[in-house]
């Protein structure tokens, strides 16, 4: 995952159109940073992203969302699944949008495999 990758696109002529950007973090932290909305339009992408994720991973990994809007309960899941299948470590998830801390305690309480860092 060298270059961003986008699904959807904003397109104010068309309203409720979702996108969503992933791209590597900056600074050599292992991980993607996300952008606009996880949703049914942007699952594909969202899903690419954390099979790269999951394949680049080494110990922990990290997935920033402060520029995440809205995350679908099937965004969280893929999330969850991602992290339950990796080998070992943890992902951290900074700056989740509030629902999906909300969605983890809800349906995985105590997957120790995720760490939200708000």
């Amino acid at each position: 995952m060298d270059a961003p990758h986008v699904v959807g696109g904003p397109d104010p002529a068309v309203p409720g159109r979702a996108a969503l950007e992933v791209s590597p973090l900056p600074g050599g932290r292992s991980g993607i940073r996300a952008r606009g909305e996880i949703s049914a339009l942007t699952r594909p992408s969202w899903e690419h992203a954390l099979s790269e994720l999951a394949r680049r991973h080494a110990g922990v990994s990290y997935v920033e969302l402060s520029d995440v809007a809205f995350v679908d309960v099937a965004g969280v899941t893929a999330l969850a699944v991602t992290a339950m299948n990796l080998p070992d470590g943890r992902v951290v998830v900074e700056n989740p949008p509030p629902q999906l801390p909300r969605v983890l305690a809800m349906f995985w309480p105590g997957l120790d495999r995720i760490e939200v860092a708000l």
